[in-house]
């Protein structure tokens, strides 16, 4: 705000009523918020961001409220990252708001009077000097979070110091510039995110120099580096301060030294670095920060988990692997040699019991929440229902449902499809609702559980529900079923997933050309091995169902017979087996067979002929036919026999046989045979 001459007032000049009174009246709604704010939910969220904004903006415009304007900021960002990483409230983030909405009132009165602000009340250390901050941690509501964060600073502040030391040998580097600017950049936003005010601040300083570095506002030299490399020390021992109250549930109490480093980084961004001046001369390593220099000195506590890369884990499964098949082997000559050995069957069956102990924990170093993956999907469903003028209540449940990491990632994308299709087809108007005599807030559900060896995880909502008839009359306008075809409620709502499908009646950003439900399908039968149903009630909405194996390294497998070799089937992918009758199978034009199931006809398929191999079973009334289904699609496979159904540890073919169709891995049997693992889609596509 400047005067008529283009000038600034002065900072003691009491501030317009009209700009008073807006500032008050944000403030009282922002109070309501948070006393109806509860920790672990998100309600009142966005508005108290909303809030918090409109706050900043008034006080930016007045310097008479500078001291107003710089409270904001913490708890700006910390709202921020909450927003992006679809977290709730917890009791720190409430408890800022709420300091908060106690400090600006006085700094309001006291501007209308042209009187000087009020310092905000700050937790400090009594030693230390400067606005060092003692750094406040929520244990009870961020634990888990606290733990994800201090693990990842400490890789960060690792990388940090290697790329500027070898940035000061090429200050030039971008790409180790952009890698330093992106972990303090990290480092600021989760800081910002839990709260921890000291850490934010003292990252964001080093982040707005290195930009201007970026942007080549600025150039590095030893100088300025140096300063980083301080503040990255301070950053350590504050990460340090984490880890020790993780580890023994101690908060901290001294301050960490971070206002002189934060002051000398300004210095640094607003000076020529050419100029001496542009760093205190009191801001040597041994004069400047004291503090730190002692805590550097004291050794990192313990943490409570080991970052591991994935490849010594895949490393750990490959040779668990091999030691499942020995064990197995070893169980085959024990039963021919039980008469005449008998203590070699207690050996083997120990040896079988630790085999299976040593699997299932090499098994469980790979798992993971899903928890990350439910947690964005809530930000979407949010994110969308704003966009489409909707209300939705978003709720998870069975978050700690575990699955391989490697899942856990591939989920991602099919999840982001079904939660769009659930805010966009599934969740009416709020109008609409009300006038179909629902609740104007529609209701989204995801959750995930445990069956067996297998997680499934359900996407339900409350919506309009799918009309088969709507459905059916779409699909046989694109032509992708005959006018005759008579099918079920769940082969229509299969038709959903077919590549071009779309009942949108317009294009929007989300919807309505005819992508995201094949990929779906597609991802998760192909990529993750499970698979997708389907179940709705017009008016009273849908669920999607997906099943999941716990992991991708073991395959619950059929294992079939086809001359002198053998072939593995996921289980999940075969519906049935049978002897058919010879009148069942019938030639049609081109020589293509069929076989009558129950009255449906589905093409068959002769595995012998696949692969050139000799068969005993050279009609399908002599062998066994397994019905298959992928990707919503039925046929028929003969095979000479069903041999026997076991857990199978997947091997990679090598480059050799990597490309051969209709395979996707190969395994090692008891008997030390290999028998290839077929891929249902592929082999039948390749067909």
């Amino acid at each position: 705000m400047k005067g008529k001459d283009g000038l600034a007032p002065p900072a003691n000049m009491p501030i317009p009523e009209n700009l008073y009174t807006a500032a008050e009246d944000i403030l009282n709604h922002l109070a309501a918020e948070s006393v109806l704010a509860t920790p672990g939910r998100d309600d009142g969220l966005v508005p108290a961001f909303s809030l918090v904004t409109q706050l900043a903006d008034l006080c930016g415009r007045e310097p008479s409220l500078a001291e107003a304007a710089k409270a904001l900021v913490p708890v700006l960002a910390d709202l921020e990252a909450r927003l992006d990483g679809a977290q709730p409230f917890d009791a720190g983030s409430l408890e800022r708001i709420r300091a908060l909405t106690e400090f600006l009132p006085a700094v309001f009165a006291a501007a209308s009077n042209g009187r000087p602000p009020p310092v905000k009340p700050v937790r400090r250390d009594a030693t230390a000097g400067g606005d060092d901050e003692v750094l406040v941690l929520d244990l009870a509501a961020s634990r888990d979070v606290l733990n994800d964060f201090y693990g990842e600073s400490v890789e960060h502040l690792q990388h940090i110091e290697a790329a500027l030391l070898a940035l000061e040998q090429q200050p030039d580097e971008p790409e180790a510039l952009n890698s330093i600017f992106r972990a303090f950049h990290t480092i600021k936003g989760n800081a910002g995110f839990l709260g921890l005010g000291p850490m934010h601040r003292l990252a964001h300083e080093v982040e707005s120099l290195l930009d201007k570095a970026r942007t080549h506002k600025l150039r590095l030299d030893s100088r300025i580096i140096t300063e980083i490399l301080h503040s990255r020390d301070a950053l350590q021992v504050l990460t340090q301060q984490v880890g020790k109250a993780l580890e023994t549930g101690k908060l901290p109490e001294r301050a960490v030294p971070t206002a002189g480093l934060i002051d000398s980084l300004r210095r640094l961004a607003e000076r020529d670095p050419a100029d001496p001046a542009a760093v205190d001369s009191k801001a040597g390593p041994e004069s400047a920060h004291p503090a730190v220099a002692d805590e550097s000195a004291r050794p990192a506590p313990s943490g409570q988990t080991v970052r591991v890369a994935t490849e010594k884990l895949d490393s750990l499964m490959d040779v668990v692997g091999e030691l499942v098949v020995v064990q197995s082997q070893l169980a085959e000559t024990a039963r021919g040699l039980a008469g005449t050995v008998p203590q070699l069957a207690r050996a083997v069956a120990q040896v079988s019991r630790i085999t299976k102990e040593l699997q299932n924990t090499a098994m469980s170093l790979r798992m993971i929440p899903i928890k990350p993956t439910f947690q964005k999907m809530e930000r979407l469903a949010r994110d969308l229902a704003r966009e489409f003028g909707k209300k939705v209540n978003f709720e998870t449940s069975g978050e700690e449902t575990e699955l391989d990491r490697t899942m856990v990632e591939q989920i991602g994308d099919p999840l982001v499809h079904m939660v769009r299709n659930a805010l966009d087809h599934g969740i009416e108007s709020p109008a609409d609702r009300i006038a179909q005599g629902k609740p104007g807030t529609g209701s989204v559900s995801l959750r995930a559980y445990y069956q067996g060896n297998h997680v499934i995880v359900e996407l339900q909502d409350d919506g309009r529900g799918i009309a088969p008839a709507k459905i059916l009359a779409k699909a046989r306008s694109l032509h992708l079923v005959p006018e005759g075809a008579d099918l079920t409620p769940e082969e229509i709502f299969a038709l959903i997933f077919l590549p071009g499908f779309s009942t949108a009646e317009k294009v929007t950003a989300v919807s309505g050309r005819g992508v995201g439900m094949d990929v779906v399908r597609r991802n998760i039968e192909n990529k993750l091995r499970g698979k997708i149903e389907i179940s709705s009630e017009a008016g009273r909405g849908s669920l999607f169902s997906i099943k999941l194996p716990l992991t991708l390294a073991i395959i619950d497998g059929l294992i079939v017979r086809v001359g002198g070799d053998r072939f593995i089937l996921p289980s999940t992918s075969v519906q049935m087996a049978l002897r058919p009758a010879r009148e069942n199978v019938l030639t049609l034009h081109g020589n293509r067979e069929m076989l009558d199931v129950r009255g449906r006809m589905i093409p068959l398929h002769r595995l012998h002929r696949r692969f050139g191999i000799p068969a005993a079973a050279q009609e399908p009334w002599e062998g066994i036919v397994l019905i298959i289904e992928s990707s919503g699609k039925l046929c028929a496979l003969l095979v000479d026999e069903m041999v026997s159904k076991q857990e199978v540890v997947i091997k990679s073919l090598g480059a050799f046989m990597q490309d051969l169709p209709g395979v996707s891995g190969g395994a090692i049997l008891g008997d030390g045979a290999i028998a290839l693992i077929l891929d249902p889609g592929a082999l039948l596509h390749a067909a």
